[in-house]
């Protein structure tokens, strides 16, 4: 299929097929089709598994496609990988250093082999909080968290037109996590593209104009943050003094539950639909509202209440982790049984 030569698109795929094994059994990408433009800060949504890592590879060139077509800036990911590297930042998942370098050793051989000057390292040390001390240590003694700002650094300091970012958030505290997302709002801001993948749903809930979510390795949905938050649901946990009268279940409330606790009042769960949060809320407090929370829904939740159990087969198994499966499956009893099947030797005793 012929690329389209639009120069808008920082980002796109036509059919993007990629399947592992002899007959192509493991089916990790399946028929990808994505526009992702310049100036976008777009995540790439789904859970550990969902074919997001193999979609990057494929993207810079160290993966090839088992079919379609991708393009980055415009050029083919197949016949241009060296040139996307050359012009793309890239931060892998699981992200991984020289130990016998330092820090700033290992900075400066990365920016030699991108062959672009370092424009912006101070800028995302001083952010995420490296000083130049911490810098001259081997990154043998560095933490999971240090290592991770490392290659922050490295992905980001050339200023690269394009930013593709696998986990980005990994290994980062809270804290680091806001200063990362600032940093990424502030190149968008200024015309860069950022494409990251994540599992952290709130994490491109923050940041992000779009979010694509994979499952399967299939495309399932392509939103607006905003119609992606609007159908999310919520777990509310809360405590009223009062039994609420004719209390059941209505539209956007599901799963309610309610519990006396002695003098304390009466516990009620629920998990809600953001739109009925205000209205139910306001239930609560009529009836004596003394303690309330409002959780966000995991990924796996937001999910399946926003897909339903449509995409559940979807969901393709490594043959290791089958063949695991199966195995915690054998009868305690049979391997018991297959031990003492086997012979030891006797041991012969020797008359003194």
């Amino acid at each position: 299929m012929k690329m389209s030569t639009d120069t808008t698109l920082a980002i796109q795929t036509r059919a993007l097929t990629k399947h592992y094994g002899k007959s192509g059994e493991i089916k990790a990408l399946q028929s990808l089709n994505l526009e992702i433009k310049q100036g976008e800060l777009f995540g790439f949504l789904g859970p550990n598994g969902a074919g997001k890592s193999t979609t990057i590879r494929t993207l810079l060139g160290f993966l090839h496609p088992t079919s379609g077509s991708a393009s980055v800036l415009g050029l083919d990911v197949v016949k241009d990988s060296v040139e996307i590297r050359r012009r793309v930042g890239y931060l892998p998942s699981g992200f991984a250093v020289y130990d016998y370098m330092s820090g700033r050793e290992y900075l400066d051989h990365m920016r030699e082999l991108s062959g672009r000057p370092s424009l912006l390292r101070h800028r995302i040390m001083e952010a995420l909080e490296l000083s130049d001390a911490i810098l001259k240590r081997p990154v043998r003694d560095y933490s999971r968290g240090m290592r991770q700002k490392i290659g922050v650094v490295q992905a980001m300091e050339t200023d690269p037109e394009l930013l593709i970012l696998d986990e980005p958030s990994e290994g980062l505290d809270p804290l680091m996590q806001r200063s990362l997302q600032e940093l990424l709002l502030e190149r968008v801001a200024l015309g860069r593209t950022v494409f990251f993948s994540s599992h952290l749903i709130s994490e491109v809930e923050r940041i992000c104009n779009r979010v694509a979510i994979v499952r399967g390795g299939q495309l399932v949905a392509l939103e607006s943050v905003e119609s992606l938050v609007r159908f999310r649901r919520r777990r509310i946990e809360a405590l009223v003094a009062r039994k609420l009268l004719r209390l059941t279940a209505s539209a956007g409330i599901s799963g309610l539950k309610v519990q006396a606790e002695g003098k304390s009042g009466f516990r009620i769960s629920c998990d809600a639909e953001a739109s009925a949060i205000p209205a139910f809320i306001k239930r609560l407090q009529s009836a004596g509202l003394r303690d309330l929370l409002v959780e966000a829904a995991s990924l796996e939740e937001a999910f399946m209440s926003y897909y339903g159990n449509s995409t559940r087969n979807s969901v393709q198994m490594a043959p290791e982790a089958a063949a695991l499966r199966t195995s915690k499956k054998r009868s305690p009893t049979k391997r018991t049984a297959a031990k003492r099947a086997v012979k030891r030797p006797v041991k012969k005793r020797v008359a003194r």
